[in-house]
């Protein structure tokens, strides 16, 4: 399978988001898109998983343009969780994530789908916490919750949108490590918005900068975190220091 961008560009108004993306996915992998704030990342995702229509260029998948796919098969394939997400039901953690297996039973679950259910609130640690209702989470459950329901869905393209939002330390450790293990056990490729560059270094295999709308670099974790780089994505000095064999950026020291 793969995933092709080919010269998408948005504008709102007169304000151009996106200017000219092309760039392939790779399979298999973690690609983290980072820039500043208002790059166009998010938006980029939002075109990539069809929540938002580009005014040129297209999405493909399987050589297929991601527009001509029907929504039933496009949400066994790929799957999209947003920044914010409000629900006014009152739900259980169980209820959520019960709702990701939706595309396959239609609102009648099979044991296949509570497997598939199972799975998700162990790998997210919240098997203690099924029976409770989304709203009276704090915010790090409740975005760990919505992750288990987008592991469900059990798509090979997962799309996440700044996932480490309102995550302590400890629950962004855990979520980096199960996204690594879909991508290294399952061959799940997976996306994400983040600004934490240096999770992105640890964690992912391929990064994509966007800086004012443009694409400025793209490549191996190796080629992204390096101080040249960095200056022309975030305009600002950032030494790099090898820790671990990890590329660790120190960008809170003048």
């Amino acid at each position: 399978m793969s995933l092709t961008i080919k010269h998408i560009s948005k504008k709102y108004a007169e304000k151009t988001i996106l200017n000219d993306i092309s760039l392939t996915i790779p399979k298999g992998k973690i690609t983290s898109f980072i820039g500043p704030n208002g790059a166009g990342k998010s938006t980029l995702l939002a075109i990539i998983s069809r929540l938002l229509q580009a005014d040129s260029g297209e999405v493909r998948l399987d050589d297929t343009p991601i527009s001509q796919i029907p929504n039933s098969e496009i949400a066994k394939r790929l799957s999209i969780l947003k920044q914010s997400n409000h629900l006014d039901l009152r739900l259980t953690v169980e209820d959520l994530v019960a709702f990701g297996r939706f595309p396959y039973s239609k609102g009648r679950l099979t044991e296949i789908d509570r497997n598939y259910i199972e799975r998700s609130l162990d790998y997210m640690d919240l098997q203690k916490m099924r029976h409770v209702f989304i709203n009276e989470l704090s915010g790090g459950q409740r975005q760990r919750a919505y992750i288990a329901m987008t592991l469900a869905q059990d798509t090979d393209y997962i799309l996440l949108d700044e996932p480490l939002n309102n995550l302590d330390m400890k629950h962004s450790v855990q979520i980096m490590q199960v996204l690594r293990k879909l991508c290294d056990e399952l061959g799940k490729t997976v996306v994400i918005v983040i600004h934490d560059i240096n999770f992105a270094s640890c964690y992912s295999d391929y990064i994509v900068a966007l800086k004012n709308g443009c694409l400025v670099r793209q490549g191996e974790v190796g080629q992204i975190m390096q101080t040249a780089a960095l200056q022309q994505i975030y305009g600002m000095q950032i030494p790099i220091h090898t820790i671990d064999e990890n590329r660790i950026a120190v960008f809170f020291k003048n």
